[in-house]
């Protein structure tokens, strides 16, 4: 037995068995002691709150000891069933945060070191006008590919209002923004955008202690832009032929310098910045006219509004600038289901033996030359896609023959693991096994096979589909639908007959976070170039004339 010091609404000592004892039985214990009920109980002990969790984990576990003092407090039994909540709601959202970051590193991971993707990830950074780009080496594609899905993550929070969170995941963006070599990102602007968006949270969330940090990193913001957009943004006007997409961004910029130079006593200094931001609040303000005009051009009022606002008012250029939008979303669905053929012919010939897909590119080079594409993605795969020691299997002849056998082989399994499937489906449906694998060696589809076994069934349908209460036939589309679905893929073919090379010594497929890997992926895949520029700032406004209004008081005093 080990002994536990309380102390405040009863005081003693308590002997406890630490690895059989649980938080609900250490506080039942002192609530009785104590003359109350447990809801009314809080426990501390070294500084942090003793939470029940399932109920399930030992005192030991949460690191108690022999002799160590708890603190027990008494509240209301509503706060303390508010208090359990609220603690357990933080967890959740612990969690959650934890989720995020873990989920973005994974499929950073795959992205960069070339694993298999997914069809519906694939994630690709782009530049200012949409081109995609590389940058720099794996790692720092991995961290800046990271940085912009915490960055994506953290926008959609602050849609909701949900400041607190939106800052969490925004300080992973910047941490993962930080692992990349400075050289090659100092042309790209997410990373001073997003430490604009950390200070927007500090003044949403109206936390004061944030000042003196706030200030710097809206200095470091600005030097960043400058470094990338050019002075006066010349270089954003070049490859927005003449938009001003930015013009949004930094209003919210020069209202948030106003602010904290506001807080630090630095009037004048205020009022420059915020008088700026005003002028670029006015210029943002669509009128009704424009907005109409654009909008019986076929166009929703949103990119109507936001194409007015990059293109100053002009309506021409609006509409240039709809049309080049249009244009490019067409592209980038084009080049999208591009990528999607490429990915399904690289899991045709599975994975190599550090589970990374064909080549494609460097099959196409192979074929170019006059090999087989099954012989050249296969020599491809076992050489962990080397061109050179591809080739010379290739070209030893050999090799080449015991290559087209292991391909061969691969065709029947694959071709019988069909047929099994098929069997199986057919048999679920009611029809006899024997009778089953003897149509389907008669050749043809599901669809035909399944035809042939009702027509020789037909005289009494009832008793070939094993049905005793006079149900109709089942559809033929239903077998199309289960044959279908129960091929397995080739990915998983080539894992079940061992055939994707040597297996690497302690290598441990990681548990994946399939949910929030794809809540990421699916709101990065929903924004585009200009999303980062697309700030609606009626909230600015709202601001830049209630500090200016403080300015003025503070003048006149």
């Amino acid at each position: 037995m080990s002994k536990l010091k309380i102390a405040g609404t009863w005081a003693g000592v308590l002997e406890v068995e630490l690895d059989v004892w649980t938080v609900p039985m250490l506080r039942e214990e002192v609530a009785k002691r104590s003359h109350c009920g447990s809801d009314s109980i809080n426990l501390i002990c070294a500084g942090r709150i003793l939470k029940d969790g399932d109920g399930s984990e030992k005192l030991t576990h949460l690191g108690l000891k022999n002799n160590a003092k708890v603190l027990a407090t008494r509240v209301s039994a509503e706060e303390g069933k508010s208090l359990g909540k609220d603690l357990l709601a933080e967890d959740e959202r612990s969690k959650r945060l934890a989720r995020v970051k873990a989920a973005a590193a994974a499929i950073s991971k795959r992205h960069a070191d070339g694993s298999l993707p997914l069809e519906d990830q694939v994630i690709e950074l782009e530049d200012q006008s949409g081109r995609q780009v590389k940058l720099g080496t794996d790692t720092d594609q991995r961290a800046i590919m990271m940085g912009l899905m915490l960055h994506t993550n953290a926008k959609e929070l602050i849609k909701k209002q949900n400041y607190k969170d939106a800052l969490e995941v925004l300080t992973m963006g910047e941490e993962a923004f930080s692992l990349c070599d400075p050289k090659v990102i100092e042309f790209i602007d997410n990373p001073p955008i997003l430490q604009i968006e950390i200070v927007w949270c500090y003044f949403m969330l109206q936390d004061i202690r944030w000042l003196s940090v706030a200030g710097e990193r809206l200095q470091k913001a600005r030097q960043e832009l400058e470094q990338s957009h050019g002075k006066d943004s010349y270089r954003v006007r070049l490859l927005q032929g003449g938009h001003y997409p930015e013009l949004a961004l930094y209003l919210r910029l020069e209202l948030l310098e106003g602010v904290v130079a506001y807080h630090n006593g630095q009037f004048d200094k205020s009022r420059k910045w915020l008088t700026s931001a005003r002028e670029k609040f006015v210029k943002l303000q669509v009128p009704d006219e424009a907005l109409s005009l654009v909008m019986s051009m076929g166009f929703r009022e949103h990119e109507a509004k936001r194409a007015l606002r990059m293109s100053n008012q002009d309506v021409g250029s609006a509409v240039d600038f709809l049309v080049e939008q249009k244009a490019r979303r067409a592209e980038k669905r084009e080049e999208y289901l591009r990528q999607q053929k490429e990915i399904m012919e690289q899991k045709k010939y599975g994975k190599t033996p550090l589970k990374k897909p064909v080549d494609i590119q460097k099959l196409n080079e192979l074929v170019s030359i006059g090999f087989e594409k099954d012989l050249a993605a296969e020599a491809l795969r076992r050489n962990e896609n080397d061109t050179q020691k591809a080739l010379d299997e290739l070209t030893d002849p050999e090799i080449n023959s015991s290559i087209q056998v292991t391909i061969e082989s691969r065709k029947r399994k694959r071709k019988q693991k069909e047929t099994d499937a098929s069997v199986e489906a057919l048999v679920r449906m009611g029809f006899d096994r024997a009778r089953v694998v003897e149509a389907i060696q008669g050749g043809g589809t599901v669809d035909q096979v399944m035809q042939r076994l009702l027509s020789e069934s037909a005289p009494n349908p009832i008793h070939a589909l094993g049905n005793t209460m006079g149900l109709e036939p089942i559809p033929a589309v239903a077998a199309n639908d289960i044959a279908s679905s129960s091929v397995p893929t080739v990915d998983n073919i080539g894992e079940d007959e061992g055939d994707d090379g040597p297996s690497i010594e302690g290598k441990v497929e990681e548990e994946r976070d399939i949910e929030m890997e794809d809540e990421l992926a699916d709101g990065l895949a929903k924004v585009d170039a200009m999303s980062d520029y697309d700030i609606e700032v009626t909230k600015e406004g709202e601001a830049i004339n209630e500090y200016l209004a403080l300015l003025d008081s503070a003048g006149k005093s």
